[in-house]
């Protein structure tokens, strides 16, 4: 029997892995996909680069070759606001990066192997057994060929694979509307300096303001590129994704500029329906990370700094209880996680509903401590309980939005 089993080999699984087997901890990954493999969540948050300095990758990042990031623009028709992440209220770090997640996870997987983690490619969970003392996983390789893992604790870090919500009937449905992302990945082909790649571009389409889109900048002339909004929003546009997606990046404004005629490097893909929340993030012998347990929107690439958060917490907790020590996981993990999760639910909301676009494009004329605090969440800092803007979001956004009016 191994301590901790980790279903997914993803950020969050493999950031919870090196933290348990840093305290000494015997730990298991396995995987259904093969590495390296695409994946959509491309653009860290500052805040993120705490939870890979804690593991011990932060090196293997910086020397990785990413693309720098130091903040975000919004663009509205001509109208534009840039946030400098670096010019935030809170303590920490100010820039990160923009990564192509084959090269990233793979990366973090690799660095988890060095450090003697037993990481299984090709390997689908088909059956769990929960039990607080001796939970056990049952698991098929790409042959047929199963087999059990037995271990003291399980973390679900299976991203939108959502391995337990699905096996032990934790799904709840989501409250906000049901969003559909079109994305695709083009070769940048303007010369250095025609725009800002050190930050992320989000515009608003200029005739349905819930219809907004995302260029990332990646290393190596790469750019990924995509657009949200309802179903019934962006039907009109066209009769295919692909029709849609061109149809779209056209009516962008600046973005569609840049990146409408820039040639394809991969096909057109869709997520239907990507926000998730579930019953309990944990059960008995058993925690979910990340995706796995909540999603929000891709708005404030949120995804992969609560994945990361919740990995810091679980590993934390389960190191305690691991040494037969009396933890409380809701108290210590989840309600300290959703806590996050909840400040960043109250900017998507408010993205969703034009007050937070009202405040960001007005930002420029107000006051340099509301706009310093407002970044910090932008940043990532959805934890930092010194910022009102935190502790009491959807008040303080309610108040700043009603005073700009």
């Amino acid at each position: 029997m191994i301590d901790v089993a980790i279903i997914g080999a993803g950020p969050s699984g493999t950031i919870a892995a090196m933290l348990l087997a840093k305290a000494g901890w015997t730990v298991e990954i396995v995987d259904r996909e093969t590495f390296p493999r695409f994946s959509i969540g491309e653009s860290l948050l500052p805040q993120a680069m705490t939870w890979l300095e804690e593991a011990g990758v932060l090196q293997d990042v910086v020397e990785a070759g990413f693309q720098y990031k130091n903040g975000a623009a919004f663009r509205w028709g001509e109208a534009e606001e840039v946030f400098d992440f670096r010019d935030k209220s809170s303590e920490g770090w100010g820039t990160t990066y923009q990564v192509r997640r084959d090269r990233f996870d793979l990366l973090l997987a690799e660095a988890a192997q060095r450090k003697g983690i037993s990481v299984r490619f090709g390997e689908s969970v088909v059956g769990m057994c929960p039990s607080a003392e001796r939970p056990t996983l049952k698991v098929r390789d790409a042959s047929g060929v199963e087999r059990e893992i037995q271990a003291r604790f399980v973390l679900d870090a299976s991203g939108f694979g959502r391995v337990l919500a699905r096996t032990l009937s934790l799904d709840k449905p989501a409250a906000s509307p049901r969003r559909t992302a079109i994305f695709t990945h083009v070769r940048d082909q303007h010369p250095f300096g025609v725009y800002d790649r050190n930050k992320i571009l989000i515009s608003i389409n200029e005739v349905d303001p819930a219809i907004w889109y995302w260029m990332i900048p990646l290393a190596e002339g790469l750019v990924s590129v995509g657009v949200v909004g309802e179903p019934h929003r962006l039907k009109p546009y066209g009769a295919t994704r692909e029709e849609r997606f061109d149809a779209l990046v056209r009516a962008s404004g600046r973005m569609g500029e840049l990146m409408g005629d820039a040639p394809r490097v991969r096909d057109i893909s869709e997520i239907q329906g990507y926000a998730c929340n579930v019953s309990s993030l944990t059960g008995p012998g058993y925690a979910l990370l990340g995706n796995a347990g909540e999603f929000l929107d891709p708005v404030f690439s949120s995804g992969l700094t609560i994945a990361l958060k919740s990995a810091s917490l679980a590993a934390g907790v389960l190191n305690r209880q691991l040494q037969d020590e009396t933890v409380d996981w809701e108290s210590e993990f989840s309600e300290p996680l959703m806590q996050g999760v909840n400040a960043f639910r109250s900017y998507v909301n408010a993205w969703y509903d034009g007050s937070l676009p009202r405040i960001l494009f007005a930002s420029s004329g107000g006051s340099d401590k509301i706009r310093k605090m407002i970044t910090s969440i932008l940043a990532g800092y959805a934890w930092d309980d010194s910022n009102p803007f935190v502790r009491r979001s959807e008040e303080y956004l309610k108040l700043v939005d009603d005073l700009r009016q």
